[in-house]
């Protein structure tokens, strides 16, 4: 699965009636000059930049823990606020640094256990408005692609692009068939670019592996071996054309969904050319009751849509937003832009099962469990916390009858319990989620009264009752089974319990006690062993000080005495955190 997609202006959402010329998205004119976008770069400004931004985005982390640096004092709106803006200035300062940079972002937001909600919310948009690139660049890069020059090529051929982000950009063309297409080329020097950046983030991943704080617990490594293998996926236009016809493929019965499709003789690793798909932007709510469409219809068909993706092949649009989503004059959906795309097993409809019996029982441990199976939970350490938070989900926030649930506010809830836990969502099932939220967004533009998930109850009550008959488990059947669980762990339960006195007699059984009070004179002992070092430091320095003024170096004493006020500060901030520690146990 590609986990970042071509954005927004990568989609070639395309339109030829005048009527509807306010959905057509031109590249913007008056850009700011991005230092990436540019033919040759120089690996040590691009160095100076990024690591720029990165320290600067630590310095705005620490200083979120200080409360000394809230003016009139410190709250938690106020933190939340300067979060907010903090994440608006990431998303900035990504969008500033290019493509390699983007995508990342984009890959980011599906951390919910790296960053807080403010910061996964405010990645999310990010969406790369970038100027394009020139005619001849374009010319030259489809010629040395497809070996013919572009006159032999294409009948005609749009030289203003149509939609321009980091990636690339497209143009309008025609076969000499007369065929109408749109041609997808990918940016001059992209490739370089992401050689030269990636190579920087490696040493930026190594930081922070190494980091005190932001390294434990986490595998940063891990996760920009992951980056790589995405971000290099994007620039492959061939994967992006196999998803397009899988896509078609699957929604080749369907008379309301529309793919375009692939123009495999004209498309290379950085040329795409797909069928020329004019249509209406799904947001554009005048333009579609101009045209006669149903705006209720179109929201319940484009839910209805995803969970076909989702449910019956496995094989799912991650980033389904309204620049990925059209329609036609005669009102089917249409697809646009599968660089980025989902999959899951075929054996997630027993495993879903699991989770919605969990969810009715409000069982936490069968919730937990069945999402670990279905891999939407990565367990990483003590799973005890996230269970607790799960039964107070299943507890406070799952009175409401399925059809009232907003997917959006359950998805920020999970958000909440994965951030600072000892696990992580996975980047399929946060698309997933993020697919949920971002269609019934769609839905209620295009309906206010649209819920999603009262177009999903057929969908799940078909899955529970599994009325298809592929796998033969009906709710009877699985009740029985659950049953029959019962009755084998009562049956065992006296073997287990001598099995465990057993090891107790053995000396195998460990146990774990927590002991509160330890923990407090062991925090006390090590913040004063800390406490006597900084003294002791302060000491010296003041003495050193003392002695090179009695002895006429005025200058260097002052020096002295000021890097002396470096561990006096130290201290006394080591002092409050002993009060603290007090009031805390």
């Amino acid at each position: 699965m590609s986990a970042v997609s071509a954005n927004t202006q990568d989609s070639p959402s395309y339109r030829s009636n005048p009527a509807l010329n306010q959905s057509l998205i031109r590249p913007e004119t008056n850009q700011k000059s991005y230092r990436w976008n540019q033919k040759k770069y120089s690996r040590n400004r691009r160095r100076i930049d990024i690591w720029l931004f990165v320290f600067s985005m630590l310095f705005k982390f620490w200083r979120n823990n200080q409360k000394w640096t809230y003016a009139g004092g410190f709250s938690e709106e106020k933190l939340a606020v300067r979060r907010k803006l903090q994440a608006i200035w990431i998303r900035e300062g990504l969008l500033d640094l290019g493509p390699t940079f983007i995508k990342a972002g984009q890959l980011f937001s599906t951390r919910a256990d790296l960053f807080p909600t403010e910061y996964v919310n405010e990645l999310s948009k990010l969406q790369d408005r970038v100027p394009a690139f020139s005619y001849e660049q374009a010319a030259a890069i489809i010629e040395e692609d497809l070996g013919k020059p572009i006159t032999k090529l294409f009948r005609k051929f749009d030289p203003t692009p149509l939609a321009a982000a980091s990636l690339g950009q497209v143009h309008k063309a025609q076969l000499n068939n007369g065929e109408e297409v749109v041609v997808k080329i990918q940016r001059p020097g992209l490739k370089q670019l992401f050689t030269i950046d990636l190579a920087i983030l490696k040493q930026i991943a190594r930081y922070f592996q190494s980091h005190p704080t932001w390294g434990k617990g986490r595998d940063w490594l891990g996760i920009y071996e992951e980056c790589c293998r995405i971000l290099w996926l994007e620039t492959d236009y061939i994967n992006e054309g196999r998803n397009a016809d899988t896509f078609r493929r699957n929604f080749r019965d369907e008379d309301w969904v529309a793919v375009p499709r692939v123009y495999w003789r004209y498309t290379s690793p950085r040329v795409l050319t797909l069928e020329y798909a004019p249509g209406i932007k799904i947001s554009h709510y005048e333009a579609l009751e101009a045209a006669g469409l149903d705006r209720k219809r179109l929201a319940r068909l484009g839910a209805k849509a995803y969970l076909h993706q989702l449910l019956n092949d496995g094989f799912f649009h991650a980033d389904p937003h309204p620049g990925n989503l059209a329609v036609s004059p005669e009102g089917s959906l249409i697809f646009y832009d599968f660089g980025m795309m989902g999959e899951i097993k075929t054996n997630i409809r027993e495993k879903l099962m699991d989770t919605l019996f969990g969810i009715a029982q409000k069982n936490s441990n069968m919730v937990v469990d069945s999402l670990i199976e279905l891999g939407a939970l990565t367990p990483t350490g003590d799973m005890t916390p996230v269970r607790r938070s799960v039964q107070y989900m299943l507890d406070n926030f799952m009175d409401k009858p399925f059809e009232e649930q907003s997917v959006d506010a359950i998805s920020e809830d999970l958000y909440d319990i994965a951030y600072g836990q000892p696990f992580r969502f996975p980047a399929t099932f946060t698309f997933v989620m993020r697919a949920f939220s971002t269609l019934e967004g769609v839905g209620k533009g295009l309906d206010p009264e649209f819920n999603f998930m009262e177009v999903a109850q057929p969908f799940a009550m078909q899955l529970m009752t599994n009325s298809n008959g592929k796998n033969g488990n009906t709710i009877l059947d699985e009740l029985g089974r659950q049953a029959a669980q019962v009755g084998s762990t009562a049956l065992g339960l006296p073997r287990r319990i001598e099995d465990t006195i057993d090891k107790l007699e053995r000396g195998d059984l460990r146990l774990r006690v927590r002991s509160l009070e330890s923990e407090r004179v062991l925090r006390r002992l090590s913040a004063i062993q800390l406490g006597t070092n900084y003294t002791l430091i302060f000491s010296a320095l003041i003495l050193s000080a003392t002695l090179l003024f009695v002895n006429g170096e005025q200058l260097i004493a002052l020096i002295v005495a000021i890097v002396g006020m470096i561990p006096a500060w130290s201290l006394f901030r080591l002092l409050k955190r002993l009060d603290r520690i007090d009031r805390m146990f």
